[in-house]
C-alpha cells in the first residue's frame, strides 16, 4: 500500500469561531495536498523549473496548459475539531479509482506519526476529479504516462460513513 503524505500548514484565518478549522478551510487544506501532489510545478521567468517531490506530480499547472482538471464531486466525513497549531497536519493521500477520464483521490488529514491511539484522524475525504481538454472543455482522457505515474498509488477507496 503506497500513500503519499503531504504536509500542510494551517492558517490563523482557518479557525471559525468555535475556534477549529472551518469546513470550508478544510476543503482548502485538501485542495493545497491535491495540488502539490498532482501539478509538476511551472516553469520560472528564468526558464528553471522546479522539481516536486512527488512522482504524482504530472499534470502540468503552468499557463497555456493542455489539460486541467475540475472537481466532479467531494465528500467528507470530519471525526474531530482540529484546532490551530503550528505544526502542519499530514494529509495523506492515495487513488480510490483510476477510469478513462476521472480519478477519485482519497484523503485522510491527521497529525504526524504511526498508527496508533495517540494519532488522531480529523477528517476522511474524497474528490472526484476529471481531467479536461482546456482547447475543448471537454473529458480528456487519462495519458499513459499519467496512469504508470498515478497506478502505484491505486487501493481500496477510503471508507467513509453513510447515513442509515
Amino acid at each position: 500500500m503506497t500513500r503519499l503524505e503531504i504536509p500542510v500548514q494551517l492558517r490563523w484565518s482557518d479557525m471559525d469561531a468555535y475556534q477549529h478549522v472551518n469546513n470550508v478551510e478544510m476543503l482548502r487544506l485538501l485542495e493545497e495536498a491535491r495540488i502539490e501532489a498532482f501539478w509538476s510545478h511551472p516553469v520560472a521567468p528564468d526558464g528553471s523549473r522546479v522539481e516536486s517531490a512527488f512522482p504524482t506530480a504530472v499534470i502540468d499547472a503552468g499557463p497555456g496548459a493542455e489539460v486541467s482538471t475540475l472537481v466532479a464531486r467531494q465528500e467528507i466525513e470530519y471525526l474531530k475539531p482540529l484546532g490551530y497549531r503550528r505544526t502542519p497536519v499530514i494529509v495523506e493521500m492515495w487513488l480510490g479509482h483510476l477510469g478513462g477520464a476521472s480519478l477519485d483521490v482519497c484523503y485522510e488529514v491527521r497529525d504526524a506519526g504511526e498508527p496508533g491511539p495517540e494519532r488522531v484522524t480529523y477528517a476522511r475525504a474524497l474528490t472526484t476529479l476529471v481531467l479536461v481538454d482546456n482547447a475543448t472543455g471537454s473529458p480528456r482522457r487519462i495519458a499513459p504516462e499519467q496512469r504508470e505515474a498515478w497506478s502505484t498509488f491505486l487501493e481500496e477507496p477510503v471508507t467513509i460513513r453513510r447515513r442509515r
